[in-house]
């Protein structure tokens, strides 16, 4: 799967231990999915899984890895995939602007984009099976690209990686484990008015930084438009009017409270660190509003920019590298029977319900 800043791989292993702590829990909304980890590593288990992403790319990575069963589409999966591998380069819309005007890619791999993703388009392709060799395209133009992990920006020099040749390989779509799984591209808010379950992922942006403006690149190629363009990056000119409530500080606590009070399940889980909009302070009495709460956290290392370090226009490294490590917590919200009783309780705060602990 893709680099991806804010990807819970580290973290599934405890996500998946907490979960199957929980009683009589067969189905799960990831309601944020990104790169479909997580969705991934519970059907596996065996969990009903629901994910859902705002953006096609996420989009199409969980009806890759959470909605297809592998024995559907493996057979003609391969075959196309053999079929991409052995077409020649057609420079396009990826090639002008992602090897030329930019430097995501080398120009050879970036004409290869272009050509595969045109051939994926002209088969018309069942929607399962199209997600499946669109994943195959975009992992594939990962391993090839010259970026730290997000697509803010460009290496000065093209990296390794990037002198290699483009080669899809068929991802690693999972066979039927006994429970139908669904994949959405919807708002998260439209999904938790509607759906049910038993429990409900969150793991929402934290910051300013918007995931379309981080993997803009990415958005383009499932998509195959050809957008206008801005800046040295040539981020889509949507990057600038696609902005989520999660990526503005006087709107994320609101975002998030609406979004809880929609929700219909017997256990909330939350996502978040200690670098985002929202403290602890915030969070804390937001979701004792809808049971009891329980905290695990875990250290985990910075995304490697913060290792680099700063620098300014010129290339010249300025400024002084902060922590490299920060604080990703999850929160387990145990929802009441009783709503009322709920509130009553956040909004007094007594101590016996300061059940907060913490897990790890």
């Amino acid at each position: 799967m893709i680099k991806y800043i804010g990807s819970k791989r580290v973290l599934i292993p405890e996500l998946l231990r907490l979960i199957a702590g929980l009683k009589g829990v067969t189905s799960v909304v990831d309601l944020f999915s990104g790169t479909a980890r997580v969705g991934h590593a519970l059907k596996e288990r065996g969990y009903r899984v629901h994910s859902n992403d705002v953006l096609a790319f996420a989009a199409t990575f969980a009806m890759c890895y959470v909605e297809t069963d592998l024995e559907d589409v493996e057979a003609e999966a391969r075959s196309l995939i053999d079929e991409f591998n052995q077409l020649p380069g057609r420079p396009g819309y990826v090639h002008d602007t992602f090897a030329v005007a930019s430097r995501y890619f080398r120009p050879e791999n970036a004409a290869r984009i272009d050509a595969i993703r045109a051939a994926i388009r002209a088969k018309s392709l069942e929607p399962r099976l199209e997600a499946v060799c669109l994943t195959a395209l975009v992992e594939a133009a990962d391993r090839v690209d010259s970026t730290t992990g997000v697509q803010m920006a460009y290496l000065k020099q093209l990296a390794p990686r990037a002198e290699r040749d483009l080669l899809l390989r068929m991802p690693a779509v999972l066979p039927n484990q006994g429970q139908a799984c669904s994949a959405q591209r919807r708002e998260a808010i439209e999904v938790a008015s509607e759906l049910e379950a038993d429990v409900y992922y969150l793991d929402p942006p934290y910051n300013q930084h918007s995931y379309l403006g981080n993997y803009h690149v990415w958005e383009t190629i499932v998509l195959g438009d050809e957008p206008a363009h801005y800046g040295k990056a040539c981020k889509r000119i949507d990057c600038r009017e696609r902005k989520s409530a999660f990526n503005h500080k006087a709107s994320a606590a609101a975002a998030l409270a609406a979004l809880l009070a929609k929700i219909r399940a017997r256990y909330i889980l939350v996502s978040f660190n200690d670098e985002g909009f929202l403290c602890e302070e915030q969070l804390l009495p937001m979701l004792r509003a809808h049971g009891r709460v329980d905290v695990a956290r875990f250290s985990n290392t910075r995304y490697v920019g913060a290792r680099i370090g700063i620098y300014n226009a010129a290339g010249t490294k300025v400024g002084r590298v902060g922590r490299l490590a920060n604080e990703e917590r999850i929160y387990v919200v145990e929802c009441d029977a009783d709503p009322l009783s709920c509130a009553i309780a956040a909004e007094a705060d007594r101590p016996h319900h300061r059940t907060e602990a913490q897990l790890s």
